[in-house]
């Protein structure tokens, strides 16, 4: 099957639909006994409309999965493919200047044409040439250049990398699960053409699978990226970007504010391969100016908004004095989600996010996802398929499937997490409240620059100790005590105890963690019902 990291790049081959005057009820093959030539199938209908024939190309039916060969022979590929042309008045007419979208044939007939396609009937096999809103590339198929008619995110993310074709034969509108460890070859003549580059193929498992596909192109859509790749969690993502692109004896630069493990591993894992780390205030440009002049960096990483304090990090600013040095940024997007923040349309190079929270939003699977430019993800990917941490198939689904409601969820968190936020700061059992949406937020001028939406998430400090803490967590009612966050149930820890509570109270006091600090992820319930059990906990301290 065709590999695709771009979401808004898809390649189909060249066929031609062409009308009769009658329209016929049978099914003509005219297959050339080499199995390399045009395949013809005419479907029936009511009188007045022309049939369509439709020509594949050569070796078209020699690559047919063995799923697609099956619909040959009991529906018709044609009526799957005409049925997905179909508009809601009945018209069968192409899409694109005539050229139609094969959007239910298996991307494995599809993507493994070996070599460039003749030119077939006025389709031209080389150059691109622009055929009304699409253009055919070198090899002759056919490339939507865009996702331009989903006009919003919420939208993008329900149909990106579906709506327009995926590598699975079926006319399900949800998107099946494709579960195999290997892909296998006819015989070794293709074998041959795929390790040299004449045919497409995932290959094995850990190389890619059509259903993880689906959410690359997706979470590219959504990020304005040209590749995404996904891996088996956020910290898993994080590591093999750093594996794959600071090289040895490197530098990297980092923020005070920032995911624990994620900081145990730039400070007690990669010195082992001579990388040194530089970490300062994310608000701290001079700080950020002097390891740039003084070291030669490679990377700035860093979470925006950060964990567990919400700090945000001017990404366009960072970005631009990055590049000036030659060094490459990293955004960490958790906390925002991609609706809420853009960092590659601010100047980043790539994004992170851990799946497991927001982007799936249901507490129930875990993933991590890198997106970018092809020439940043290809190294990233080449040392993935070294290391593992492959996304199960299965967890893919369950991310696509939370997807749908990603826009949903996260217009209902962030206006809770608003309202929360200045009920808190207002109460007087709280001590701080840490929120980019408030004014009081040491960066709340920039969070409303950069982003259009400020999350779900809100951390605050209790007027009180460990003890008074603790008491106000288990007098909640509908909050989980958990260690996660942008679930539709919402989720409430005491970092001092849940991240932090194998160091002193002292070790902890070096990170900004004190004992009467909560991290509250508000979900989707009724806001009502989240601010009567707050208040009520809080008056029960």
């Amino acid at each position: 099957m065709a590999v695709s990291s771009s979401c808004c790049a898809r390649v189909f081959p060249p066929f031609e639909c062409r009308t009769e005057p009658e329209f016929s009820a049978t099914l003509k093959p005219d297959i050339p006994s080499s199995g390399a030539g045009k395949y013809r199938r005419t479907f029936s209908g009511v009188g007045g409309l022309s049939s369509l024939i439709l020509r594949f190309p050569p070796n078209f039916v020699r690559q047919l999965s063995n799923k697609a060969r099956r619909n040959c022979s009991n529906i018709g590929v044609a009526q799957v493919v005409a049925a997905s042309w179909s508009n809601k008045d009945g018209d069968f007419s192409a899409p694109c200047g005539g050229v139609p979208a094969a959007t239910a044939v298996d991307a494995a007939a599809i993507a493994a044409v070996e070599g460039p396609v003749e030119k077939i009937d006025g389709i031209p096999s080389g150059g691109d040439d622009v055929i009304g809103d699409c253009k055919t590339n070198g090899s002759g198929g056919v490339e939507f250049s865009s996702y331009d008619f989903l006009r919003s995110d919420g939208s993008l993310a329900i149909h990106a990398g579906e709506r327009l074709g995926r590598g699975i034969v079926t006319d399900a509108i949800t998107t099946p699960v494709v579960n195999t460890s290997a892909y296998f070859f006819k015989k070794t003549a293709d074998l041959l053409d795929f390790k040299e580059g004449r045919q497409t193929s995932f290959e094995y498992g850990r190389y890619g699978n059509p259903t993880s596909q689906v959410l690359e192109e997706k979470i590219s859509a959504l990020e304005g990226a040209e590749s995404t790749m996904l891996l088996a969690s956020g910290m898993c993502a994080s590591i093999v970007m750093m594996l794959a692109l600071v090289p040895a004896g490197g530098h990297i630069v980092t923020t005070t504010d920032c995911y624990r493990k994620t900081r145990m591993f730039i400070e007690n894992f990669l010195p082992k391969m001579g990388i040194k780390a530089t970490v300062i205030d994310p608000a701290d440009v001079d700080g950020l100016k002097s390891a740039l002049d003084e070291n030669n960096v490679s990377l700035f990483f860093t979470e925006s908004p950060t964990n567990p304090f919400l700090r945000c990090v001017d990404i366009k600013l960072v970005s631009d004095l990055c590049h000036k040095k030659g060094a490459l940024v990293c955004i960490d997007g958790t906390f925002a989600s991609p609706l809420n923040q853009k960092a590659l349309a601010l100047g980043a190079d790539l994004i992170v996010h851990s799946m497991t929270k927001f982007i799936g939003g249901h507490n129930d699977v875990l993933g991590g996802c890198i997106s970018g430019s092809q020439k940043l993800i290809l190294p990233v990917r080449n040392m993935h398929h070294i290391l593992g941490g492959t996304l199960n198939p299965n967890a893919a689904y369950l991310v696509i499937r939370g997807m749908k409601t990603l826009h949903l969820r996260i217009q209902q968190q962030n206006s809770t997490a608003m309202r929360m936020a200045e009920i808190l700061e207002g109460h007087p059992k709280v001590k701080c409240v840490y929120y980019p949406g408030l004014p009081s937020h040491p960066e709340h001028e920039l969070a409303k620059r950069q982003m259009t939406g400020f999350g779900g998430v809100v951390s605050f400090e209790i007027d009180g100790d460990l003890m008074t803490t603790i008491k106000f967590v288990d007098a909640l009612k509908i909050a989980y005590i958990a260690p996660s966050f942008g679930g539709c149930e919402s989720i409430v820890d005491q970092p001092a105890i849940m991240s932090y509570w194998d160091l002193s109270q002292s070790e902890r006091l070096k990170y900004g963690i004190k004992d009467n600090l909560i991290r509250f992820s508000f979900g989707v319930e009724d806001f009502e019902d989240l601010k009567a059990d707050v208040l009520q906990a809080l008056e029960a301290i």
